[in-house]
């Protein structure tokens, strides 16, 4: 066989397996209850309506249906999604959307067509360990910026956007998952939101705002997206039906300038050409029949008891006064669980999953390798008795790690 390591591109040698995906091998053992991946729900699935939907499409419109789509979209779906998105303040028209194998390819397009090697990308503290992946494949420079329960702190983001103004690097965008984020469980506010806004447009950079997870609030009044506080166009907008439609169609969309759209369109075809027109058809329909409010209040009624099932489990079971602290989220899939300094995650994992409980290690979704005593715990897919037990069971491994200072 060829020298691998002589062969492979740089690109390819950059990429780096996903710590969660590894950490998920792990948890296929029989009897193991795992809070570690971000699935959701099967019982949120629209199995019916889907079924119903695809024997239509297939029955009136099956020579579109498989055959290739252009690479912008079936205009169908992006049709839908405007309206769509016009509940959420979006005032754009079909040659806004790209139609995306995912929101994770929508941020390996956004890697490709902005990302030189050494670019510094500024990211939270932490975030989505899949956005750090692809854009690493691009040899980012990540510039972490410390962020608490509000969002991204204001001065350290000054700090380091004045920085690399003032050294003259090549910086290109800020990237956030600004809604219930992903791994913390949090949501910007509107201050926030708006003093990155004003700071993007100061430094000239772009904000990527990727938000899988909006539609998913459980309680409260969402505030205003960065595309609707924005008035210069410098943002470019991920969302997905993995998370309130169905994962296994692997569809997502890009909002962003037509000028953005059409270079993002571009870098599209040297990918895959299109996505699936099957699944767009389906989800055009869907969204046509008016069936996708229904369905989200239906998934966030499930969301809403399995993340007061783990916040009273975790109230019931963990350790009192011990330094042990989560984040209540308003909705979305995860939740942030914080123990003292001197004890870390990272080294208690297969302590865990001798008790046969699974997390992820929260060191992984900190770009400079802090955070090593927290963890990020997933309450969408399991069911109501295994969060309870589950968290007994962790509750347990964290008790014994108490015992031991490192």
């Amino acid at each position: 066989m060829i020298d691998l390591v002589k062969n492979l591109s740089i690109t390819s040698r950059r990429v780096k397996g996903s710590v969660i995906r590894e950490l998920l091998k792990l948890t296929e053992k029989p009897g193991m209850i795992s809070f570690a991946g971000g699935l959701p729900s099967p019982e949120s699935f629209p199995v019916k309506d889907i079924a119903d939907i695809a024997q239509k499409v297939l029955k009136e419109n099956s020579a579109t249906a498989l055959q290739y789509s252009s690479t912008e979209g079936r205009i169908e779906l992006r049709e839908e999604i405007v309206k769509f998105m016009a509940k959420d303040g979006f005032d754009i028209e079909p040659d806004n959307v790209l139609v995306t194998a995912s929101s994770q390819q929508g941020l390996d397009l956004v890697g490709r067509a902005f990302i030189d090697p050494t670019d510094p990308i500024l990211v939270e503290l932490p975030t989505y360990v899949g956005g750090l992946q692809s854009f690493s494949a691009y040899g980012a420079r990540f510039i972490g910026v410390r962020s608490d329960e509000h969002g991204m702190i204001p001065g350290d983001l000054h700090k380091k956007l004045q920085y690399l103004h003032d050294t003259e690097e090549h910086y290109k965008f800020a990237y956030v998952v600004p809604d219930f984020q992903n791994p913390s469980g949090i949501t910007w506010t509107l201050d926030r939101r708006r003093e990155l806004v004003k700071m993007a447009n100061k430094y000239n950079c772009l904000i990527v705002d990727d938000s899988p997870y909006r539609e998913l609030r459980f309680e409260g009044s969402a505030p205003p997206t960065f595309s609707a506080l924005d008035k210069e166009d410098n943002v470019i907008t991920l969302r997905t039906f993995s998370k309130i439609f169905a994962p296994g169609f692997r569809l997502g969309w890009v909002v962003a300038h037509k000028s953005i759209i059409a270079k993002l369109s571009l870098v599209k075809q040297s990918v895959d050409l299109c996505t699936s027109a099957y699944s767009q058809l389906i989800a055009a329909e869907y969204l046509k029949r008016g069936l996708m409010t229904a369905h989200i209040e239906h998934t966030v009624k499930i969301y809403r008891a399995k993340r007061d099932a783990m916040l009273r489990a975790l109230k019931a079971h963990m350790p009192k006064d011990a330094g042990v602290s989560w984040i209540k989220p308003d909705g979305g899939l995860f939740l942030w669980l914080k123990l003292p300094e001197h004890v870390s995650a990272d080294e208690m994992f297969p302590e865990a999953i001798k008790q046969k409980v699974a997390y992820v290690i929260g060191s992984a979704f900190h770009c400079d390798g802090t955070g090593q005593n927290t963890m990020r715990l997933n309450f969408s897919y399991s069911s109501l008795e295994e969060i309870e037990e589950g968290i007994q069971r962790l509750a347990r491994t964290i008790e014994s790690r108490l015992r031991v200072r490192v």
